[in-house]
């Protein structure tokens, strides 16, 4: 039997941003829609989500910022993962991103973005689409 594993994604929230409503919404659509879910809680740093990522075997990290400080967090947990040789683990999220900053986050490694307005069917679609199981 050759059965593909299922999508296994770890749902972040790094830094000091208390609302978590979004990323628990998130995270319930991807279970619901078939993926295995790690949702980390908040105030993670970027160290612990990634930590958890690499111990726990996830093939994306899918981060939740609504603080603004989205250039340095998503910067921050795509050198951790390399340095750790895990570059593999591909990242993507969302949350409250100024358009003029998508180009620049991308430049950085991240796989997508999704805004307000994008709704759970867009992402899962995305991820059915864009996410494949890593080689373990």
């Amino acid at each position: 039997m050759n059965e593909q594993r299922r999508l296994r994604l770890l749902v972040g929230k790094v830094g000091l941003d208390g609302h978590d409503r979004g990323a628990k919404i998130i995270a319930r659509a991807f279970r619901d829609a078939g993926f295995e879910v790690i949702y980390t809680g908040l105030h993670q740093s970027p160290d612990q989500v990634v930590n958890t990522a690499i111990q726990e075997d996830v093939d994306a990290v899918s981060l939740s910022i609504l603080s603004g400080a989205h250039m340095h967090l998503f910067g921050k947990v795509i050198e951790l993962l390399r340095e750790r040789d895990s570059g593999d683990i591909k990242v993507f999220g969302g949350g409250i991103i100024p358009e003029e900053d998508i180009p620049r986050l991308k430049e950085l490694g991240v796989v997508e973005l999704f805004t307000p307005g994008a709704t759970t069917e867009d992402v899962i679609s995305w991820v059915r689409e864009n996410i494949h199981p890593r080689a373990v």
